[in-house]
C-alpha cells in the first residue's frame, strides 16, 4: 500500500469538499503548514483561490482573520 502524503490528503479533501481552512487541516489531519501545500498545489497547476475571512475569537471575542482555500475546479490548469 502506498503511503499518502499531506499533499495527497489535502488534494483529496479539496476535491471532496471544495474548500479548506488551516483550522480544518489542523483538526482533521494535524497538518499545520497548509499554506505550503497550497503553494505546491498551485505550482503544480491546480486552480486554488484564497478567500479572506473574518471571524471572532471564542474566548475573548477579538476579531480574527483567516484564509479559506477554494479549489475552483479539480483539473490542473
Amino acid at each position: 500500500m502506498e503511503k499518502l502524503t499531506q499533499y495527497d490528503v489535502i488534494l483529496d479533501y479539496l476535491k471532496r469538499n471544495g474548500s479548506i481552512t488551516s483550522m480544518e487541516a489542523i483538526k482533521e489531519f494535524s497538518i499545520t503548514r497548509l499554506s505550503a501545500i497550497m503553494f505546491t498545489l498551485r505550482k503544480d497547476g491546480y486552480n486554488i483561490e484564497s478567500s479572506y475571512k473574518t471571524g471572532k475569537n471564542k474566548k475573548y471575542g477579538w476579531a480574527t482573520h483567516y484564509v479559506e482555500y477554494v479549489l475552483k475546479d479539480d483539473k490542473q490548469v
